[in-house]
């Protein structure tokens, strides 16, 4: 029953016993390094600028909403006052042809918030692609075999904590010309082919 305990007590022994400073280096060596992804994203320049993006579209969805909302209520409104002065069965046509448009436009907002919530994710996503070697490049200077998710972890030393230097790694490649936004690659000019 109680098997997974020893691996467990094992691992974590070693996990403690091992993160080991390395003079040459100045880093602490470990087998596992944790990341706060969400701190990378929200600090780093590559992440601000997609969520900047995002927001922008958001923001022309929320003005979109908005704008709808008017035109629909001056559109009921109207039809209120038609009420009086039509015959029951002609405003009712007419009010199940508002209720239908504005189900559809409901519908049809609906779908563009769940898009761009979609592609918020897929950012996200191909953002942690474009910064892999990064983190490939960091793992591999501290000697890691796995990098986990700061949040998913219960316990674990501050030094084994990449998420400033990794924020400041993508903001030196986002000065230096490397576009790490998702689709990006590098921002500089491709030099001339000789002919």
């Amino acid at each position: 029953m109680l098997r997974w305990c020893a691996p467990l007590i094992l691992v974590t022994s070693f996990w403690f016993a091992n993160p080991v400073s390395s003079q040459d280096l100045g880093l602490t060596i470990s087998p596992i390094l944790t990341i706060d992804s969400d701190r990378v994203y929200g600090a780093s320049l590559a992440g601000q600028r997609i969520g900047a993006e995002l927001e922008a579209s958001l923001q022309q969805l929320v003005r979109e909403n908005r704008r709808i909302e008017a035109e629909l209520e001056t559109e009921e409104r109207s039809l209120t006052e038609q009420r009086a002065t039509l015959p029951a069965d002609e405003f009712r046509a007419l009010a199940d042809a508002f209720d239908q448009k504005v189900q559809q436009i409901r519908d049809e907002q609906d779908t563009k918030q769940r898009e761009l919530q979609s592609l918020r994710e897929n950012d996200r996503r191909a953002f942690v692609d474009a910064i892999s070697p990064i983190l490939s490049a960091i793992g591999n200077e501290r000697g890691a075999l796995l990098i986990l998710e700061r949040r998913d972890v219960v316990l674990s030393a501050d030094s084994i904590d990449i998420t400033s230097e990794v924020i400041a790694r993508i903001n030196a490649a986002q000065e230096g010309g490397t576009n790490l936004s998702p689709g990006g690659g590098d921002d500089t000019e491709p030099s001339p082919q000789a002919d």
